[in-house]
């Protein structure tokens, strides 16, 4: 009896399309953010994306972010890429909270203004990881 069971293939958790997206931006370090790489995407940030030439690399090194994203977070009934819209432009107002289902914290956020984008910042560094943990409980 042959027991060889071929690679299983991970969940797509992030999507190309949505990196190349916010890799048009990337010189905010927006798509680095959505692949979960915060270090490198607060440098892109201060910088310009390392004053255009890193950003103009991630155009290539998109494939391989989006390959460790989905090796590195679980899939489930929390959509990543939606997520990551709500967060990227209705932050200030909890939207992408409440769609994980935080709605304390997102009704904060909404008359707070995303706690003075305090609380915006921090979600941008650990909104995958928030996710992740999620759909893992599921």
């Amino acid at each position: 009896m042959n027991t060889y069971q071929p690679d299983v293939q991970r969940p797509d958790t992030h999507s190309k399309v949505m990196g190349y997206l916010l890799w048009i931006v990337g010189f905010t370090g927006a798509h680095r953010f959505y692949y979960g790489k915060p270090v490198t995407g607060t440098i892109w940030f201060f910088t310009l994306g390392l004053f255009g030439i890193g950003w103009l690399i991630d155009l290539f090194l998109i494939p391989a972010m989006d390959r460790e994203a989905d090796l590195r977070f679980n899939a489930g009934a929390t959509d990543y890429s939606l997520a990551w819209i709500l967060l990227t432009f209705l932050g200030v107002f909890g939207v992408h909270r409440m769609y994980q289902g935080k709605w304390i914290t997102g009704i904060i956020y909404l008359f707070t203004g995303g706690l003075a984008l305090l609380g915006v910042l921090y979600d941008f560094w650990t909104l995958n990881d928030q996710i992740s943990v999620k759909n893992a409980r599921r």
